[in-house]
């Protein structure tokens, strides 16, 4: 009798452990790539989000190689192996809509992050305003020539909505300057080795012409940099401008060399994180990241938004040694 006494509780906590287990929400991050520091923070804040780190949640990191088809074999396998929720990270904004609409069949909630796919089967969307920070890069450049001169335009994937949004904000700027030339506009895939050898063609078929450089990430304005240095020229003779505030930029900033805006990648990743959870668990979930203390702002309001739009922060002289040392 006490043998099997001893077995049957031996079952129910085999049971319980297993029902325990079955609890855990599998949450699926498809990034469209990894090869940049942008998405690294952004990737790294996901596995720094209390209820990662506690095991609430069991997360898997897709790295999309810069490849919508890659992007929807992935969601493929998160369907197959049924996972509670998706963050999507498009690496195109039309071609993501086909795996977002498979994991909608599925009945997995697709929450968006960072960049944008034109569906309207997201349950929730966490970045931030693309055409404000293309104004406000393009902007910086062009008060910086006294809005006459010519620039180039470095932009991002073609396709990809942070492309396409900071090009408008690109332009709104431009159309304040009707004095200003755009002597060349063209992608370099948010590389800073693509931008590098886009400048430096640029720096020879323009020689002595190029006042300023938009460059849609801070990558490729760093690439820029890297051209007219390369070339002999100095960097304090042009207008120089990226978005995202990665380390090296945020140390160009410093260095007084270029112009950079702050995208928060922490607070994209854990705010999409925590509304992955929220939906996983049917709404029966409290927000765990800091972020939707810092962004007073940015109110979680019980999970219900469609939208959740993160400020932007320009990278000054003032604020760049703080930004410096949060990446320590």
């Amino acid at each position: 009798m006490k043998r099997l006494l001893i077995a049957l509780a031996s079952t129910t906590a085999l049971l319980t452990s297993a029902a325990m287990a079955q609890e855990v929400p599998k949450i699926g991050a498809a990034v469209y790539g990894l090869n940049a520091e942008f998405m690294q923070i952004w990737s790294a804040a996901l596995e720094e989000h209390p209820a990662v780190v506690n095991g609430e949640v069991k997360l898997t990191i897709f790295d999309g190689r810069y490849d919508a088809l890659v992007q929807q074999d992935q969601f493929e396998t998160m369907i197959t192996q049924q996972f509670d929720a998706i963050i999507f990270v498009p690496i195109d904004i039309e071609a993501g809509a086909a795996p977002v609409q498979a994991a909608s069949d599925a009945g997995i909630p697709v929450i968006g992050s960072n960049t944008r796919v034109n569906s309207d089967l997201l349950t929730a969307y966490v970045g931030s305003n693309d055409v404000e920070s293309g104004y406000l890069e393009a902007k910086s450049v062009l008060d910086a020539i006294g809005c006459e001169g010519n620039v180039v335009i470095l932009e991002g994937p073609i396709g990809q909505s942070a492309q396409i949004s900071r090009l408008e904000g690109n332009l709104q700027a431009l159309k304040e300057c009707p004095k200003v030339t755009v002597l060349e506009q063209q992608t370099a895939n948010w590389s800073r080795a693509e931008a590098q050898t886009l400048m430096e063609n640029w720096l020879t078929s323009h020689d002595g012409q190029i006042d300023g450089i938009i460059g849609q990430n801070d990558e490729m304005a760093l690439g820029a940099i890297e051209a007219i240095r390369a070339a002999g020229l100095n960097v304090g003779d042009f207008a120089i401008a990226g978005i995202d505030g990665i380390t090296d930029a945020l140390n160009a900033v410093k260095a007084g060399d270029m112009a950079s805006i702050l995208q928060d990648a922490r607070a994209q990743a854990q705010g999409a994180l925590d509304l992955a959870i929220f939906r996983a668990r049917g709404g029966d979930y409290e927000p765990q990241s800091d972020i939707w203390v810092t962004y007073t702002d940015m109110p979680w309001n019980g999970g219900a938004d469609a939208e959740y739009n993160v400020p932007w922060t320009p990278v000054t002289t003032e604020n760049v040694d703080k930004l410096l040392a949060a990446r320590q």
